[in-house]
């Protein structure tokens, strides 16, 4: 399954040229923009298992930097501040990666 089954191209490259600087990513601004905060729980949970790039269950760190990589193969990496920003928010547990239903609790949020 690909991003664009769930989410339009036009959005995705909206909220891509919104945070093309460095220390610009905001993910609820993000998720807004690319039009998931409207989608369903079980279109969020899909969108998670692409980000999961690893099926490993969770988004660990290493992948939550490669973020906007997964929306376009030419976005830039998250720096490191946005990624411990991301995970913090995310990571509701602590256990230093995001689960599903942290997911869509930060999609929501």
């Amino acid at each position: 399954m690909a991003i664009t089954d769930i989410l339009s191209a036009k959005d995705i490259e909206s909220a891509l040229s919104s945070c093309q600087a460095d220390d610009s990513f905001n993910y609820k601004s993000f998720f807004s923009m690319v039009g998931l905060s409207s989608k369903t729980p079980d279109q969020i949970k899909k969108v998670f298992g692409i980000l999961d790039q690893d099926k490993s269950g969770f988004i660990e760190e290493d992948e939550l930097q490669l973020f906007l990589k997964n929306f376009s193969s030419s976005a830039r990496a998250l720096t490191s501040a946005e990624t411990k920003a991301f995970m913090a928010a995310g990571d509701t547990d602590g256990d230093g990666k995001i689960g599903v239903e942290e997911f869509q609790s930060l999609v929501k949020a």
